[in-house]
């Protein structure tokens, strides 16, 4: 049976269980998820890189197959490491899996995904085939300009990928998958241990977050946690209408009356709290947004509600005929950590050659302006901009011994080695552009 075969038949039958599936693992399909891994991705406890296991690749895939198919396949622990989160105090724990664990993994999801893709809602974008961050913000401005809305709820769960109750993440996968060998994969790996400063530390909930496998699983359980249960149990108790949008665990969810909103705000913490999750109090908050809240800002002079989704911070306006709309700016948080990092590379390479030094600057603005280039952003990418183009002139300027660089000397360089001028990457939808 191919996978596509399986897809078919999960779309045909939503209560169909799997009981074969495990066997489409195949050399083929293991080889194939290995060419597919990122090269530069850094390694695990194993400390084999993508490149160490290029050599001699369809061998080792043969070999690791092979001990899938006796069951002596063992996961490995993963590797602990941390990134600096948004507020630049705290950090966010990243698990890294050994090369081989990538690699089932990635295979894993290949297969899992082609049941799971049918039943997953279209409230859903986050890491699903032909969907992604700006779908789900396209949606947004969508549902607040074509839709009653007047209440947006924003939602913060916290930890979620450290929270997932396994037990329950099993019983979830279990409706679907009866595949005692693949059911045993999912154990080893949401069960492995972390490998921190030097440390075997075991947790008993949580998948670990930086594994492939991660979001596929923390789909499936905010799925059945959240959007099944809005559709289906939700919905159709609420006076008006409501829309979710969801970006793995980052959510909002559109309302036309208060009320509503208010309602589900009351059992969401409860609904959270069966499967292990609790949302963020200071992060979970009801904002007035939408036409009505704008005529009553316009009306009184008061200040206008924002909220914050997906890295923008949305606000609303009136176009340039006077009619409503959704504008978004850079999150100020967001804003800083990207310029922060950019002055920490400049230190870090100010002595590179200034060809060399424009080649990756120009790649980080293309990047920024990639992701945070939508219509209405302009101000922010040209502020982005303007720093880097000024934090670049001071790292610059230390390579002269102390000679100052003057700004027309800096003009001189930046047009022999021009930095990448702002661009707006995505153009309005058709359902907002016309509101």
């Amino acid at each position: 049976m191919e996978i596509s075969r399986i897809a078919e038949l999960a779309k045909e039958d939503p209560g169909r269980k799997f009981y074969s599936i495990a066997h489409l693992l195949t050399p083929e399909a293991l080889y194939e998820a290995f060419l597919s891994l990122r090269k530069e991705a850094s390694a695990g406890v194993d400390h084999v890189t993508y490149r160490d296991y290029e050599e001699q690749a369809w061998q080792k895939v043969q070999e690791l197959h092979g001990r899938l198919k006796s069951k002596t396949y063992r996961a490995q622990p993963l590797r602990r490491i941390y990134i600096p989160k948004e507020d630049g105090k705290k950090k966010r724990p990243i698990s890294i899996p050994a090369l081989e664990d990538k690699i089932v993994q990635k295979a894993a999801v290949e297969l899992l995904s082609a049941i799971y893709e049918q039943d997953f809602l279209d409230c859903s974008y986050g890491f699903r085939p032909g969907r992604g961050a700006h779908g789900a913000l396209d949606e947004v401005g969508r549902v607040i300009c074509r839709e009653q809305t007047s209440v947006v709820l924003e939602l913060d769960i916290a930890s979620y990928f450290d929270s997932i109750v396994r037990e329950d993440l099993m019983e979830m996968i279990e409706k679907r998958v009866s595949d005692a060998s693949v059911l045993r994969l999912i154990r080893k790996w949401i069960n492995v241990g972390v490998i921190d400063d030097g440390q075997l530390l075991v947790s008993e909930t949580g998948t670990g977050q930086g594994q492939i496998i991660s979001p596929l699983l923390a789909n499936v359980y905010l799925h059945f946690v959240l959007d099944e249960w809005f559709e289906r149990e939700v919905k159709p108790r609420l006076r008006g209408k409501a829309f979710e949008i969801r970006y793995a665990d980052d959510a909002v969810i559109c309302f036309q009356y208060r009320e509503d909103a208010e309602k589900v705000l009351q059992v969401l913490p409860k609904r959270f709290a069966r499967y292990g999750l609790t949302l963020h109090p200071e992060k979970t908050r009801l904002v007035e947004f939408g036409r009505t809240a704008l005529a009553r800002a316009i009306r009184t002079g008061t200040k206008l509600d924002t909220f914050d989704f997906l890295g923008l911070t949305y606000k609303c306006a009136l176009s340039r005929r006077g009619k409503f709309t959704v504008h978004v700016k850079t999150m100020k948080k967001r804003l800083r950590r990207s310029l922060k990092a950019v002055g920490e590379w400049c230190r870090t390479h100010r002595h590179d050659a200034v060809d060399k030094q424009q080649a990756i600057l120009n790649a980080k603005l293309r990047g920024h302006y990639q992701y945070y280039g939508r219509p209405t952003n302009y101000r922010s990418l040209w502020q982005f901009y303007r720093v880097v183009r000024r934090t670049w002139k001071k790292w610059l300027e230390r390579r002269t011994r102390g000679q100052p660089l003057s700004w027309e000397r800096y003009a001189q360089i930046l047009r022999r080695h021009p930095l990448l001028r702002p661009q707006i990457a995505h153009t309005w939808t058709r359902a907002v552009s016309q509101t």
